[in-house]
């Protein structure tokens, strides 16, 4: 393939068939393997997993090649394949080797695009598909710190697909100040979400008590939410000095999701609930399979987080569920939330606003509400949906086919 791809450096949602999503180029769908560290939990491996239920409701026999995971159930329930591989080495040697282990696996199962969405297996399957002359894309799906020496170079194979993808505007420039070479080859496919899943009227009651009980959810108080995994910049101590702040016990906040191992931070959440007189507001109750369900118990849906997102999925689902959002006002919250109207931005880090906006959004009436509920949805149902962005890659894999 060259370094060039004609047509982008652009957005690829931006033709429309009137559903808002880009209709078909002419050219095939092709089998393509994506590629990324593991399938645990998180944006990447959402996208992965939705990209996949994509091209094998497309009719394409579809691969993902991983160190496995929590979501290789949900990949094979769509009838994707999964291949276990050590991709989360960053070692250098280790990297060659997984690229001869890809090149096996393009080989064996007849592998016609090459799609990598992290940094450390990108490098390997970049020399798979170079090697067997296939076409490579890879997600720039975040700001990737260049905390030491060498950090860019090493970020820079992101951008070295025949097309880039940025998951948000936020991204696609970002890219363009640190890699200008790559405009040529840069598309925009916003990240989205499954519409039907968070969809209110499609919870049933019991799965809304099933997680309640689960989480020992007292009647009477008000709810905030805060899903995310447990990592210091997600802002789950900015959100625990708010709460202080606000100093409401009618309240419980949930805070949802893995410390994925990271123990020290998770003991140092635990210990600030306890000095700031918490205990009987904030939950730690970790990962939830059914979060569609828990954000019915929601009134406010809080996304704190102190570094810019580069999409960011829980303000998203939030309002596809009804529900007004209080998030930072930095990154690809900009572009997901309309302030004022489906939610609320705050100043990373600013501990009276973030509480303010708590209070007003715990405030709103019915009325206001359900206005905003049907607000939210319909913002969201118009543009941040996987079908959205699912066509809008099937568009870039078939472009590349047609350039064959």
């Amino acid at each position: 393939m060259s370094d060039t791809y004609t047509g982008m450096g652009g957005d690829a949602t931006a033709a429309d068939d009137g559903d808002g999503v880009p209709p078909p180029t002419l050219g095939r769908v092709p089998r393509v393997l994506q590629v990324l560290p593991a399938l645990g939990a998180g944006g990447v491996e959402r996208t992965a997993v939705d990209v996949a239920a994509g091209l094998t409701a497309a009719g394409v026999e579809t691969f993902v090649a991983s160190e496995g995971g929590r979501m290789v159930h949900d990949l094979e329930r769509v009838g994707a394949r999964h291949i276990t591989l050590p991709l989360a080495t960053k070692n250098p040697l280790r990297i060659r080797a997984n690229a001869r282990r890809l090149a096996e696996a393009i080989d064996a199962h007849g592998i016609e695009l090459v799609h990598a969405r992290s940094r450390a297996p990108a490098w390997s399957a970049r020399m798979a598909a170079r090697n067997a002359g296939l076409p490579f894309v890879t997600t720039y799906a975040g700001t990737y710190n260049e905390n030491f020496p060498g950090k860019r170079r090493y970020n820079a194979i992101m951008a070295s697909g025949d097309v880039v993808i940025a998951n948000s505007h936020f991204i696609a420039e970002h890219v363009r100040e640190r890699y200008p070479r790559a405009v040529n080859r840069l598309v925009t496919i916003p990240r989205g979400i499954d519409i039907d899943l968070f969809d209110p009227s499609r919870v049933s009651p019991e799965r809304v008590i099933a997680v309640a009980r689960n989480w020992r959810l007292p009647d009477g108080p008000r709810v905030i939410l805060m899903p995310g995994r447990l990592t210091r910049w997600k802002g789950q101590l900015f959100l625990l000095e708010a709460l202080a702040k606000l100093g409401r016990r009618d309240i419980v906040c949930f805070i949802v999701g893995d410390d994925q191992g990271r123990r020290k931070y998770a003991r140092e959440v635990e210990e600030t609930v306890t000095r700031l007189d918490l205990g009987g507001v904030v939950r730690i109750v970790g990962h939830c399979r059914d979060m569609a369900a828990a954000y019915m118990l929601a009134d406010v849906v809080v996304a704190p987080s102190l570094e810019p997102e580069a999409f960011g999925r829980i303000p998203v689902e939030g309002q596809a569920m009804g529900k007004p959002v209080v998030v930072t006002d930095h990154g690809g919250f900009r572009e997901t939330v309309i302030p004022g109207e489906t939610g609320l931005l705050v100043p990373p880090g600013d501990v009276d606003a973030l509480a303010r906006a708590l209070g007003d959004a715990l405030a709103l009436d019915a009325t206001a509400r359900q206005a905003l509920a049907g607000h939210a949805r319909a913002h969201v149902a118009d543009t941040w949906t996987v079908a959205r962005m699912v066509r809008s890659t099937i568009v870039v894999y078939r472009g590349l086919m047609a350039l064959r």
